[in-house]
C-alpha cells in the first residue's frame, strides 16, 4: 500500500533562499528541454492532408528522449557550473516531469486520454521539485535530513506509521511557506481487509444544496468555504489590481492574495477529510456516481461544483478507504434521480424538483431517492460480489 504524509517545513533564511535558487533554476531546465522537443516535434511532424506531392525532405533531427536529454546533465554543469549546487536525482526528475508531460501530449495517458500543449513554466508557477530516492530514516527529531539542502525543520503533526519506508520527498513552495509530501510504502499492508463487511454499505449522492446525503436520509450540509469567502477576496483583488505592475506594493498584495486562497483551499481539504473518515468510521463499503466532472464544470453548476469539489473529496474517500483496507464503488449514474427507488419506474423531474413523488407511494427527498439508487446499483457490483465471495470462503 502507498499513501502520502504532508508536513510543513521551518527552513532558515539561507535555506529557503537555496530553494527558491533551485526552483528558478529547474524553471529554465525544463522550459529549456521542453523547448528542445517542441523543436523536434514542429520539424518531424507533417500533415497527410497538407504535405504537397513534391517537397523538400530535410534531415530529420534523432528524437530527444528522456535518455537522450539525460545524457545532457553532464555537460549542463560543466557549462553552468551554478547547476552543480542541485542534487543530481533532482536533476534527472526534471527530465522525467518533461518526458511525462509531453507524452500525455501525443499519445495520451494509460486510459488514452490527451492532455493539451504543455506551457512553459515561469519562476512563480514551477513550485515543486523532488527528490526521487530518499534515505528510510531522514527524519530525526523533528528534522528532516534533504540531500545538498542540509538539516531542515519540520512540524512533525504526526508520527509516520511503523513498517512504512519512505520511497521520495517533495518540497512544494506555497503561499504560506514551504511543505515537504513524503512518499510511503508498505507492501505487506492488505488493499482490502479480510474481515470487511459486505452488508455495510450505503449510497451517497453529492449535491449542491446539501454536499451529500446518504441513502439512510442523513444530509451532510454544504459549507460554501468559497462563496463564503468571495466578499474578502474581491477587496483584495480589487487591491492587486490597482497596484502598479512589477512593484513590491503589488507583489505584496498577490501574496495576500494567495494566502487567502490558500485559507480557502485548506478549510475545503479539512472539511473533505473529516467528511470522509467519518462516512468510512459508520460503513465497510461507500458507493458515489461515476460523475464527468470535467464535462459538469463547463455547465451553470460549475462554480457551486468548484466550491464543494466533488472530485477531490471522491479522491480522498477513495485514498483513505485504501488506507484503512475499506472498499469504494462508483457506479454508473444515469438516470439515479429519475429511477424510483422503490419500484424502478421512471420518474422525469426538472433540476429544481427536489421532491420524488411515484405512484407506487414512494414519497421522499429527490437526494434521498438517489442516493438508495446508488446503493442498489453497488449491491449488484462486480467487486462487492466478488468481495463477498471472498468473505464467505474464508468462513467456511
Amino acid at each position: 500500500m502507498r499513501t502520502a504524509y504532508q508536513f510543513k517545513l521551518r527552513p532558515t533564511k539561507q535555506q529557503a533562499d537555496d530553494i527558491n535558487r533551485w526552483l528558478s533554476m529547474l524553471a529554465a531546465q525544463y522550459n529549456y528541454l521542453l523547448a528542445n522537443r517542441f523543436n523536434w516535434y514542429e520539424q518531424n511532424r507533417c500533415p497527410v492532408n497538407a504535405c504537397p506531392l513534391v517537397c523538400h525532405l530535410p534531415e530529420l533531427r534523432d528524437n530527444p528522449d528522456y535518455y537522450s536529454q539525460k545524457k545532457t546533465l553532464p555537460l549542463l554543469k560543466k557549462t553552468h557550473f551554478h547547476y552543480s549546487d542541485i542534487h543530481s536525482q533532482v536533476l534527472q526528475d526534471v527530465v522525467k516531469r518533461v518526458k511525462v508531460t509531453f507524452d500525455r501530449f501525443l499519445s495520451g495517458d494509460s486510459n488514452g486520454k490527451r492532455s493539451g500543449k504543455p506551457r512553459f513554466k515561469s519562476r512563480d508557477r514551477y513550485r515543486t521539485f523532488t527528490y526521487p530516492q530518499i534515505k528510510d530514516g531522514c527524519i530525526k527529531k523533528g528534522v528532516i535530513c534533504l540531500p545538498k539542502l542540509g538539516n531542515i525543520k519540520l512540524i512533525l503533526h504526526r508520527p509516520i506509521p511503523d513498517g512504512f519506508k519512505v520511497k521520495t520527498a517533495s518540497v512544494t513552495k506555497k503561499a504560506d511557506g514551504y511543505y515537504v509530501t513524503l512518499s510511503l510504502e508498505d507492501p505487506t499492508v492488505p488493499t482490502v481487509k479480510p474481515d470487511i463487511n459486505p452488508d455495510s454499505i450505503t449510497g451517497i449522492d453529492m449535491g449542491l444544496k446539501e454536499f451529500l446525503t446518504t441513502s439512510d436520509g442523513e444530509p451532510v450540509a454544504i459549507p460554501q468555504h468559497y462563496r463564503k469567502s468571495q466578499k474578502w477576496l474581491r477587496v483584495i483583488q480589487k487591491r492587486v489590481s490597482r497596484r502598479k505592475k512589477g512593484s513590491n506594493r503589488r507583489r505584496k498584495a498577490v501574496k495576500q492574495l494567495g494566502k487567502q486562497h490558500t485559507k480557502v483551499a485548506d478549510k475545503r481539504k479539512d472539511f473533505n477529510f473529516k467528511t470522509a473518515k467519518q462516512l468510512l468510521s459508520k460503513y465497510n463499503v461507500v458507493a458515489h456516481e461515476d460523475l464527468n466532472v470535467k464535462g459538469l464544470s463547463r455547465t451553470r453548476l460549475a462554480v457551486g461544483m468548484h466550491d464543494a469539489a466533488w472530485s477531490s473529496f471522491l479522491s480522498i474517500l477513495s485514498s483513505k478507504a485504501e488506507n484503512a483496507g475499506l472498499l469504494v464503488i462508483a457506479v454508473n449514474p444515469k438516470n439515479t434521480s429519475q429511477d424510483c427507488s422503490s419500484c424502478g419506474m421512471k420518474v422525469p423531474k426538472k433540476l429544481h424538483e427536489r421532491w420524488h413523488s411515484c405512484q407506487c407511494g414512494c414519497s421522499l427527498d429527490r437526494d434521498h431517492n438517489a442516493a438508495i439508487n446508488i446503493r442498489n446499483r453497488a449491491v449488484g457490483h462486480s467487486v462487492l460480489k466478488a468481495q463477498s465471495l471472498l468473505s464467505s470462503s474464508r468462513i467456511v
